[in-house]
């Protein structure tokens, strides 16, 4: 691996574990063990070294984003799994960046350019979950319409933009997967209400799941 690219998966290790407020410079080159001159070859400052991974993110998590709005089939297969997966995939990368929203409104305030892209995840958070929603009402899976329909949307959209943040303050450190499964129930638990019998069976094993997570987190007693 080049040392360009040991840098940006460096620093976002650091960044994700204690905190892109916390973490320097100097920081980073310890951990790789090189000079702080040699890293600062590669970037001029942590602000580039951002820029770049927000760049990556932004990038990866689009390209996600879109597969329901420019595949409506993707977001039309009619059942409430298919869309479970995508949303555990939309959050599975969201926690792998996950140092952007612990710390949202104080990255967003220092760097501008940051805040414009956030905005556009956000918006196209919001059209990847009107797809999906709207599908699922084409194929009778929900009966959700008009204002509702559209106030569904904005608190999945809403909960999927802050869950991090959300669970880092109540839980601190999980296991990831504790972190994401519960992420996406929370997702699901909002869409539940407008759910026949069938589809509510997948969304009742999912609890259990969860359920069984949080079990399997627990330290053992002593």
């Amino acid at each position: 691996m080049k040392t360009r690219d040991r840098i940006l998966v460096t620093s976002l290790a650091l960044f994700n574990e204690e905190g892109e407020a916390h973490t320097t410079t100097v920081d980073i080159a310890n951990e790789m063990n090189i000079s702080p001159g040699n890293l600062y070859y590669h970037f001029k400052g942590k602000e580039q070294i951002i820029a770049e991974l927000f760049q990556q993110y932004e990038l990866a998590l689009g390209s996600t984003l879109n597969a329901p709005i420019e595949q409506p089939l993707f977001a039309g297969r009619g059942d409430v799994e298919s869309n479970w997966y995508f949303l555990y995939v939309v959050m599975e990368e969201m926690y792998q960046y996950r140092f952007l929203y612990h710390n949202l409104d104080d990255i967003l305030q220092r760097y501008p350019d940051i805040r414009k892209g956030f905005r556009r995840l956000v918006q196209l958070k919001r059209a990847a979950l009107g797809a999906i929603c709207q599908a699922l009402l084409e194929q009778s899976v929900i009966d959700a319409r008009g204002q509702q329909l559209a106030g569904l949307v904005d608190n999945m959209a809403l909960s999927l933009t802050f869950w991090l943040n959300y669970d880092q303050l109540m839980h601190g450190s999980r296991p990831p997967q504790v972190t994401i499964h519960q992420g996406v129930l929370q997702l699901m638990t909002m869409v539940a209400p407008y759910l026949g019998d069938a589809e509510l069976s997948f969304y009742r094993d999912c609890e259990q799941i969860y359920v069984k997570m949080l079990e399997d987190a627990e330290p053992p007693q002593i």
